[in-house]
């Protein structure tokens, strides 16, 4: 292998490294997120606020590093199917935790004592189901396991579920007008952020390439 070669395999594996920190901060941010909202929290928003720094900062240099990567190797095959997957997953990575932090701001407006009982355990439930959803999307991800489209896209059919009952619920207009209006912005966030989750995964399904059953 040419030093040249090398050089690139270390610059494909440096932007390897900081889409799985990605992945990390989020699998990582979104549970305590849900914890946030359910107890009324705000104490976490200041450390997911510094995190979401962080998100932003890696998901910049991911593009920018990406971007330079193209330009100067001119990379074909697997190379460049990597860094185009790369530059598709990075800005929902950005945006799903954007969404972690609007969820997460809403311990500065809903008390846990706004909540009725179903209301909170619905969304236990849904941040139950993303957490683990981006858990495997990572895995799927590090693993190139095109496999996990099916069985997220399932999971996320469960996070549509509970969002039509969580409005259900929120309809029956047991809860403070203001409460059911944010929590209807929340439920949403949920169901958003399981669906970035599934695309992630079929991200990887183009990135492994083809299965045996597939090929030619």
């Amino acid at each position: 292998m040419t030093g040249h070669r090398q050089e690139f395999e270390r610059e494909l594996e440096a932007i390897e490294t900081k889409v799985i920190e990605l992945f990390a901060l989020l699998a990582e941010d979104l549970p305590k997120a849900t914890q946030a909202l359910v107890t009324g929290n705000n104490e976490v928003l200041q450390v997911l606020a510094e995190r979401e720094q962080v998100t932003d900062a890696l998901y910049l240099e991911v593009e920018r590093l990406v971007n330079r990567e193209i330009v100067l190797q001119a990379p074909v095959a697997t190379d460049l199917r990597f860094l185009l997957s790369v530059l598709r997953i990075v800005p929902e990575m950005e945006r799903s935790h954007d969404l972690v932090m609007h969820i997460a701001a809403q311990a500065n407006h809903v008390l846990g004592a706004d909540l009725t009982p179903r209301t909170r355990g619905i969304v236990e439930r849904m941040g139950h189901i993303v957490a683990d959803m981006w858990r495997r999307s990572a895995d799927s991800w590090y693993q190139r396991d095109r496999s996990a489209v099916p069985a997220l896209a399932e999971r996320a059919e469960e996070v549509h579920e509970l969002h039509t009952s969580l409005i259900g619920e929120l309809a029956a207009g047991q809860m403070a007008l203001p409460v059911t209006m944010e929590m209807t912005l929340v439920a949403r966030d949920y169901e958003r952020l399981g669906a970035h989750a599934v695309n992630i995964a079929r991200r990887v399904a183009y990135l492994a390439g083809p299965s045996a059953a597939e090929a030619p």
